[in-house]
């Protein structure tokens, strides 16, 4: 089976298939972080395209968080699986505890990694979403909204491995998905990489400063 060595590899794998953008006027990576960020700074260069941040965060089902119940995103986007909170039986009340506990880490996020700059223009852009893999959309389908949101020319979502049931969803929103794997049995986005390292607040700020 093929994995990626780490995020900068698979980082440089997606900017090849994103090579149709590359010195284009206007365009710009947005990076979810903060493992997006890696795979967003090899396309980025690539492309010769700046970097920003997206800042988004997975609802997480209380006691199984790595279930995805929604996502919310910078702007004020809210994505809920009203079906998936209705089959297990959430209360308004846990799922408005869980929004409020990411709200605060989403915030905090904003005011570290944008560090009082302001979000860049997106208004007749190409803007390129970058995470490093997708698996049921969520949180992807909340930064895509928010991008939406601001009247991109374009709007494109790439990651480097992408689960098949997220696509429908992905391509309602965007005007081209382009991914490296598309599994037909995802087994979690780690699988696919020999090295999955989780990053620091600070490895990130590193990356943007380097790009700025």
């Amino acid at each position: 089976m093929f994995r990626f060595r780490d995020r900068a590899h698979a980082g440089q794998l997606l900017a090849q298939r994103l090579q149709h953008h590359a010195g284009r006027e206007g365009t710009l990576v947005l990076a979810l972080p903060r493992g997006g960020v890696v795979v967003g700074d090899e396309v980025a260069r690539a492309l010769r395209a700046p970097l920003d941040v997206l800042i988004v965060r997975k609802l997480g089902v209380p006691g199984h968080e790595e279930l995805a119940m929604g996502a919310i995103a910078w702007g004020g986007v809210q994505v809920l699986d009203e079906a998936l909170i209705n089959a297990l039986g959430l209360s308004e009340a846990e799922v408005a505890r869980v929004i409020a506990q990411e709200q605060a880490e989403l915030s905090r996020r904003e005011r570290v990694f944008r560090a009082g700059r302001p979000f860049p223009a997106l208004a007749g852009r190409t803007v390129i979403l970058v995470d490093d893999g997708i698996a049921t959309g969520a949180t992807m389908e909340a930064a895509a909204r928010a991008v939406r949101a601001h009247a991109p020319a374009h709007l494109c979502i790439a990651a480097p491995v992408v689960a098949p049931q997220a696509l429908a969803s992905l391509h309602a929103l965007a005007d081209e998905v382009v991914a490296v794997l598309m599994p037909m049995v995802l087994r979690g986005i780690g699988a696919w990489y020999e090295d999955f390292s989780q990053l620091s607040d600070e490895e990130v700020l590193a990356y943007l400063q380097a790009r700025s």
